[in-house]
């Protein structure tokens, strides 16, 4: 026997239990939350981990605060476990039928706050009907980190504005959004009324244009913003009370605008529509889960009319 093969770890035969712990643990960064969902004791998962440690050689997690964070070794391990246990998931749904009623059990979103009114309350109606013991969850997007939480699982999918990814991250067409002008006193606008108003703007930067100012630059117009916000339900507060114009996606306007009174007028000068896209992980591109997940979000944007 060489160095090599003295050194190699002993995979014949490893109970691949081991790498559904690691998975579980490895998106939920918590010893206690991963026995909850794994239907373990925390006790059980921890030694679970120093056998697939032990059989690896290395460690795999290191305590951080209240929770466990990923070595190096593991974060390049994860999309490998991921990809293999996702292959045998796919083999085995091709022998058992999905069932989404039966089989659906949690799923995990990520999206902006913003878009949140008008994408998951249609979605979670659908999901009402069809999977009504499923749940649903709507967590923060991190563009940064789009491609690993997609590929370890920690999100199944995600939905953002058109934007480049990662060769690995697929997309599609979810819903174009067209502007319109928000207003709590105005019933008609031409481009000159619009111009001669005082606006509201969203924008969770400190500085720099905000989306619409950004496309109205290039063809040299600019607006007189008066309010600068971080979000979209003080905007239309705003709005309500005053003699400012909030000039937003019409998904958003209508979920959270038209409640308070707010009329919802064209925009007077050109303004191309927000396309929003849906994204998941080539690995998971085939799966009868992500398919199913996909084709609801789809239904669900074009029943809403988002």
């Amino acid at each position: 026997m060489n160095a090599a093969q003295c050194c190699r770890p002993r995979l014949e035969g490893i109970d691949l239990n081991l790498l559904h712990v690691f998975d579980v643990v490895y998106r939920e960064r918590n010893l206690t939350r991963a026995a909850e969902r794994l239907a373990l004791t925390p006790s059980a998962v921890s030694h679970a981990l120093t056998r697939l440690r032990a059989i690896l050689g290395t460690a795999l997690f290191v305590r951080d605060g209240r929770g466990v964070a990923p070595t190096p070794f593991a974060e390049r391990l994860a999309p490998r476990i991921r990809e293999g246990l996702g292959l045998l998931q796919g083999a085995l749904h091709g022998a058992v039928r999905f069932e989404p009623a039966r089989d659906l059990g949690t799923v995990t979103l990520a999206m902006h706050d913003e878009v949140e009114p008008s994408v998951l309350p249609p979605l979670a109606a659908r999901l009402a009907r069809s999977a009504p013991r499923a749940r649903l969850a709507s967590v923060r997007l991190e563009r940064g980190r789009l491609a690993r939480d997609l590929a370890s699982g920690r999100i199944e999918l995600a939905v953002d504005v058109a934007h480049p990814t990662e060769p690995d991250v697929l997309h599609h067409l979810l819903a174009r959004d067209p502007f319109c002008v928000v207003s709590a006193r105005r019933r008609r606008l031409t481009a000159a009324s619009y111009l001669a108003a005082r606006h509201v703007t969203v924008s969770s930067r400190p500085t720099g244009l905000g989306v619409e100012d950004l496309i109205f630059s290039r063809h040299g117009v600019q607006r007189d913003v008066a309010v600068r916000c971080q979000h979209y339900e003080a905007a239309f507060r705003l709005v309500a009370s005053s003699d400012l114009l909030l000039t937003v996606p019409r998904g958003r306007a209508v979920a959270l605008g038209a409640p308070l009174g707010n009329h919802l007028l064209a925009v007077p000068l050109p303004l191309p529509p927000v396309e929003l896209h849906v994204y998941w992980h080539r690995l998971a591109d085939e799966e009868p889960r992500s398919r199913w997940l996909r084709a609801e979000l789809l239904g669900s944007a074009a029943e809403r009319g988002i």
